[in-house]
């Protein structure tokens, strides 16, 4: 705690001296010692000796001490030359701090006081102890925080003095001082002297805050033996010193702790009861379950679901059966600790005195199912199984939920069973569930599509359609396949389903099987696969290539405008050269050609920036991507030109169309500022050679030679 003190000190001395100025250090340039003590020594204006004493803080010696200690008696200097005496090493300083102790008064001598504790000179402890003689309290008080924090014998008797003074101010100093002392006497390892200390403090008439502080000390220093106090500040009607025991037993280790935290609960206040419950979770130490399973049951809520979620962080098996009952109870609050204390209780007995609930047929089954499908126990499956064979659909459909958590691919078809007819229309649903939330957690999702496919092959259609369901959930190869074969079998609801999945399919693979629904004649839905293969396009597209064919080959086979202008708006989304010629390319038919030339130039404009016409949009479109090779580039104004080559050749993407937007920014830098420049561009096209000129970010097409 000392070090502590210390440093806030040093923090404040070095917060002054930056204050007026930066401090530098020590460089060929610094102001020599002697030359700083000749302006101390002179008759310089004040405001030059206080920058001084700051500069001797940084530079000073002993040297300086002489030069500095009359200055002590000047009450507008002192505190300057006081940051210099506490930074500068040695005996010489302390000496002329020591010396003022007899020379000022007032908040001068207080300042002096805290220099000579934060300089920890113990020969100061007479001189201090004789300024409490004073008559200023303020002093006083100053002086005895001073021999606390510079401690020894000597200090402390004079401390306990005063503790039993007739000052309330004095007394109030006396016990910090002595709390200091007990803090470094801590530090130091000798806890008995350090608790004799803090027991004489809270049994002095002081103030309260130094009573709490004095008991907190006392209870750590005393560890185990300090037992009783805290029990004594649990019991507290107090609230600070009761809050003084919760916040202390967290700090105060020891299994006689607990056990002592724990043999409160049974006469605390529910309000305290709750909090101690907390505290004990806090402490994460084994707790006797029978005791906090009485909290469990009786009193306030709080409390009560306090005790509930203490056996949840620190129970075991033990807890399970009391806690299944409590999830039973009327009690909402307490039913859903309860459940989440099952859930969150660890280790492999737990589990299985979980599982045992599962064939009680007193116990509370349903609870027992949930708790299983949240703790996903491996080892319930049969059990779970066993409860679908029950005619009541409250257990049925739990246990539903819980095997689509638990169930393993042997089993599986237990589920599917259900899904097929098994189960009752009311628990239907609840097996659809789980067989998806088992599929999907299936670690080989092709063999268990695989087994989906088999059973579906001869179920009604309704069962189709939800087996449907689950390979789209699942998604891989096995599963696109089944949906699309199913959405090319002539009944309308496995078209129907398979449209729909296959048009929330989160790859691409899926286009081919949309595009082929999308283009058969008497399929009911057309449009919805048509529609499903565009999503594809605009979300999932690999490359601006294929995206730009998706939408020619969408373009070709709708039969509304709807599907062609959603084509022309995906390209429209994704700006790319073989976007924009796709656009061009349907710019030349009969349907919607004025649209597909406006998308063409709206795509155009978004790669070269800018406003372009259609007649340089077509222009652009008729040149085929070739092999480009820029030779040289040269950018700037008359003579002053910049070799930007490099910088050029990394914008081509193999096509004459060069995409730079700001020249400056993309060529690296401006060669002549404020200046109109130009781009002089050498190259080969497919092997021929041809030079162009372009104006400061100007469009870039690369004609042919």
């Amino acid at each position: 705690m000392k070090s502590q003190r210390h440093f806030i000190a040093l923090t404040l001395l070095l917060a002054a001296l930056a204050a007026l100025g930066t401090i530098a250090p020590a460089t060929a340039a610094d102001p020599a010692e002697d030359d700083l003590i000749a302006v101390l020594n002179s008759d310089a204006a004040k405001s030059e000796k206080a920058i001084t004493c700051k500069k001797l803080a940084v530079y000073g010696s002993a040297k300086a001490v002489p030069a500095l200690k009359p200055l002590l008696k000047d009450e507008e200097l002192i505190s300057w030359a006081r940051i210099a005496l506490e930074a500068i090493p040695g005996p010489e300083a302390d000496a002329a701090l020591r010396d003022a102790l007899g020379e000022v008064s007032g908040r001068s001598l207080i300042g002096v006081i805290n220099s000579l504790a934060v300089r920890d000179d113990k020969q100061a402890v007479p001189g201090l102890i004789k300024t409490l003689d004073t008559k200023d309290d303020a002093v006083a008080a100053a002086a005895l925080a001073a021999l606390g924090d510079l401690g020894g014998e000597q200090a402390v008797a004079a401390l306990k003095k005063s503790l039993s003074g007739s000052s309330q101010a004095r007394r109030n100093a006396a016990a910090e001082g002595l709390v200091y002392a007990a803090e470094d006497l801590m530090q130091a390892g000798q806890t008995d002297k350090a608790a004799q200390l803090y027991l004489a403090v809270r049994g002095a008439d002081v103030s309260k805050p130094r009573k709490i502080e004095a008991t907190r000390g006392a209870i750590l220093a005393q560890g185990e033996a300090g037992v009783p106090l805290l029990v004594e500040q649990l019991r507290s009607d107090d609230v600070d010193f009761f809050r003084l025991g919760l916040f202390t037993a967290r700090e105060l280790e020891g299994r006689k702790v607990t056990d002592a935290i724990t043999g409160e609960l049974a006469e605390a206040s529910p309000q305290h009861a709750a909090l101690l419950l907390t505290l004990l979770a806090d402490r994460g130490e084994p707790v006797s379950t029978p005791l906090v399973l009485e909290q469990a049951t009786k009193g306030a809520t709080a409390s009560r679901v306090a005790a509930v979620e203490l056996l949840g962080a620190l129970g075991d098996a033990e807890a399970v059966g009391p806690l299944f009952e409590l999830a039973g109870g009327e009690n909402e609050e307490v039913a859903a600790a309860a459940k989440a204390a099952l859930a969150g209780l660890s280790g492999e007995k737990v589990d299985a005195a979980i599982v045992a609930q599962l064939n009680d047929a007193d116990g509370n089954v349903a609870t027992a199912v949930e708790i299983v499908g949240r703790r996903r126990i491996l080892s319930a499956e049969g059990a779970l199984l066993k409860l679908l064979e029950s005619d009541d659909p409250e257990v049925r459909q739990p246990a539903l939920k819980a095997l689509g958590e638990v169930i393993s691919s042997d089993k599986l078809d237990a589920l599917i069973a259900q899904v097929a007819g098994g189960a009752d229309e009311q628990s239907k649903p609840a097996a659809l569930k789980a067989l998806r939330a088992a599929a999907v957690r299936m670690k080989d999702r092709e063999a268990t599509a695989k087994k989906l496919v088999a059973a579906m092959a001869d179920e009604p259609v309704e069962v189709k359609v939800d087996l449907l369901g689950v390979l789209g959930a699942m998604g891989g190869p096995t599963a696109l396949k089944a949906i699309h074969k199913s959405g090319t079998a002539d009944q309308k609801e496995l078209q129907d389903a398979a449209t729909r999945l296959l048009g929330e399919w989160l790859h691409v693979e899926a286009a081919p099987a949309l595009l082929e629904m999308a283009t058969t004649k008497d399929h009911g839905y057309r449009v919805r696969a048509l529609r499903g293969y565009l999503r594809l396009a605009r979300q999932f597209a690999e490359s601006d290539a294929q995206r730009a064919a998706m939408c020619l080959k969408a373009f070709e086979v709708a039969q509304r405008d709807e599907e062609r202008e959603l084509a022309l708006d995906v390209l429209k989304l994704y700006p790319s050269a073989q976007g924009m010629k796709a656009a061009a390319q349907l710019a030349d038919g009969s349907v919607l050609k004025d649209k597909a030339q406006l998308t063409a130039e709206a795509i155009a404009a978004k790669l070269i920036g800018g406003k372009v016409d259609a007649e340089q949009v077509l222009k652009m479109l008729d040149v085929e991507s070739g092999e480009v090779e820029i030779v040289k580039a040269s950018y700037g104004a008359g003579d002053k030109q910049a070799d930007v080559t490099e910088a050029l050749r990394r914008h081509v993407k193999g096509s004459p169309l060069i995409v730079l937007g700001n020249y400056n920014e993309a060529l690296g830098g401006d060669p002549v500022p404020r200046t109109p420049k130009k781009l002089t561009v050498e190259y080969k096209l497919d092997g021929k050679p041809g030079k162009a000129t372009f104006e400061e970010n100007a469009r870039i097409l690369l004609p042919k030679p």
